[in-house]
């Protein structure tokens, strides 16, 4: 009787050539939505340790699965053993970026049959892979969406059914992919996160290029463990490899020679919002100007170091874990953004080609081309350090509004611990008002984007109903929360537009009618009138045009509705 596991091995073999070419024969060939979900039906049918589950529908209602990898042989997270690296692969979010699908194949077949490498890794790590995240996008072959790639002959459009760019939908969740996202990111509780794609940009001699999350946004107890004890171990490994590795090449000027600065993820990202929870998040970024099977190749040689020295480093990464969520439980104050620390100038070794300036080919101008025969090896500055600014101090609870349905939504998708208000209540908490923020002229990502806001606080008595949400920061959530909820957040709600209709006024007058009310209010109240007179000598415009007149006493009266440009986010913080 044949052995069980050669025989599965042997079919498995025979599965990949059939349905895989790519793979199976090195030829320049992506799989198919089609054929890559039943690659993994196949493998789930063979392997006692791998099952594909369906987490949701996309807006197109195509399913979106995910590939876990359990040897307990679990497949339920909730029932998952606490003392397993959980280790999360995000695969497609860009259609034509597909190396990531085709590595992450090979990858979990490598693992169900235990080939060399992988016999250990299970006893430590539950992998779990999205095989393809955008299927709407997967569904949309072409040879021609990728004008500067390398390769795949064909591949998927970046667009997702509503065409949206998926990697900057992570918070704000308008496809139902970041939903179906969220909720499952938030139930599996990730350690580490791997987002896989295809860099555009300058041209060197890597294969492979890496932005790793933010130490900095991570905290101190993470952020250390990161930046000392991962980061570049994983540098290390890849360097003896045929794929050394370098960070993501974001350049400070228009070349590599000007420096590289890391990329800064924030939360519309996918590793940018995974670390809000914690997440340790790898984004890799192979070169779009290799041969396509050499980025498949360089996308699996990390896949292979990443779980090896995860499983090297279990107990240090659950420990730090650990230990970041109770240092972010404890932190008062978060900041709400973060900048570059160009003083923070270190240094790399990088391997580049020499940059040339030409005639160009259209018009009078030059050309930028690199000259791949004139390689050259040498150090140049990165700046990879981030520091926080505009810190804001956590309430003790946010109060959202029932009647905000798509804001409560997104909280649910998270798993946002809450409380519903049982009873109509009035409550003193502090609100925000929107004095002063900017707006894009063109849509992004379906949104027309506030940024450079400026929020004016108050405390005030505000009526509260049966059905409100009381949500307590005091929660595994509290980054997410901070960064979603506060209104000064660039990557927050209010950001977003998710309050847009609160930033119209509703009741007006009549100038000829109000003329007498201004003028009584002005004679009964003497604090207003000296508000009113200060006014005038500040503002020329208003001591010289009628209606502003009017108006400034509008607002400044019993008249004027309180809601107006008023946040309906509400933030309680209880006497210590």
């Amino acid at each position: 009787m044949a052995n069980p596991t050669c025989r599965l091995i042997s079919f498995l073999s025979l599965l990949v050539s059939a349905l895989l070419p790519g793979l199976a024969n090195a030829q320049d060939t992506s799989a198919t939505w089609q054929s890559c979900i039943q690659f993994y039906q196949q493998l789930d049918r063979q392997s006692e340790n791998g099952m594909l589950i369906e987490l949701g529908k996309s807006d197109q209602g195509r399913p979106i699965h995910c590939f876990v990898i359990n040897k307990d042989k679990v497949f339920d997270p909730d029932q998952w053993n606490s003392d397993k690296i959980v280790v999360l692969i995000n695969n497609n979010i860009h259609p034509g970026e597909p190396d990531g699908v085709e590595a992450s194949m090979r990858l979990c077949q490598a693992i169900c049959t235990q080939q060399k490498g992988f016999d250990k890794i299970l006893d430590r790590v539950i992998l779990a892979v999205i095989p393809m995240y955008n299927v709407d996008g997967a569904e949309v072959r072409g040879r021609y969406f990728r004008a500067n790639q390398n390769g795949p002959v064909e591949s998927g459009f970046r667009g997702n059914a509503l065409n949206l760019d998926l990697n900057r939908d992570f918070i704000k969740c308008d496809s139902q992919n970041a939903l179906v996202f969220s909720r499952w990111f938030t139930r599996i509780q990730p350690h580490i996160m791997v987002d896989t794609h295809v860099s555009n940009g300058a041209d060197y001699a890597y294969t492979m290029t890496l932005i790793t999350t933010q130490s900095d946004k991570l905290g101190y107890v993470q952020g250390h463990f990161v930046r000392n004890e991962m980061e570049p171990v994983i540098f290390e490994r890849m360097e003896k490899t045929d794929y050394p590795m370098s960070p993501y090449v974001h350049t400070m000027g228009r070349t590599p020679e000007s420096g590289i600065e890391g990329f800064l993820e924030t939360a519309r990202f996918a590793t940018g919002y995974a670390a809000l929870f914690g997440t340790i998040g790898f984004t890799t970024e192979t070169h779009m100007l290799k041969p396509f099977q050499q980025r498949v190749n360089a996308t699996y040689v990390f896949f292979e170091q990443l779980l090896q020295l995860t499983y090297e480093k279990h107990l240090d990464i659950l420990h730090q874990y650990a230990e970041g969520r109770a240092e972010m439980l404890a932190q008062d104050v978060i900041p709400l953004h973060f900048e570059l620390d160009t003083s923070a100038r270190g240094s790399i070794s990088f391997k580049g080609y020499q940059a040339l300036e030409e005639p160009a080919l259209f018009g009078s101008g030059q050309r930028l081309r690199y000259d791949r025969s004139s390689a050259w090896k040498s150090p140049i500055p990165y700046y990879s350090r981030y520091t926080g600014t505009d810190h804001v101090k956590v309430p003790d609870f946010y109060v959202v509004p029932a009647a905000w349905r798509h804001v409560l939504e997104r909280l649910d998708a998270n798993r946002v611990d809450c409380q519903i208000l049982q009873h109509d209540t009035a409550m003193h908490v502090r609100v925000s008002y929107a004095d002063q923020f900017e707006t894009a002229k063109q849509p992004y990502e379906g949104h027309y984007y506030h940024f450079n806001m400026h929020m004016r606080d108050t405390v005030m008595l505000v009526q509260f109903h049966a059905g409100d949400r009381i949500i307590p920061t005091r929660q595994w959530a509290r980054r997410f929360l901070v960064q979603a909820l506060e209104p000064a957040s660039e990557e927050g709600y209010f950001a977003w537009n998710f309050f847009d209709s609160m930033l119209q006024q509703k009741e007006w007058f009549s100038d000829y009618v109000f003329e007498e009310i201004a003028a009584e209010l002005l004679k009964t109240d003497a604090q207003l009138q000296r508000d009113f007179d200060a006014a005038m000598k500040a503002d020329r415009n208003l001591a010289e045009d009628h209606w502003s007149q009017l108006y400034w006493v509008y607002k400044h009266s019993p008249y004027y509705e309180r809601t107006a440009f008023r946040i309906p986010v509400f933030r309680i913080t209880t006497p210590e």
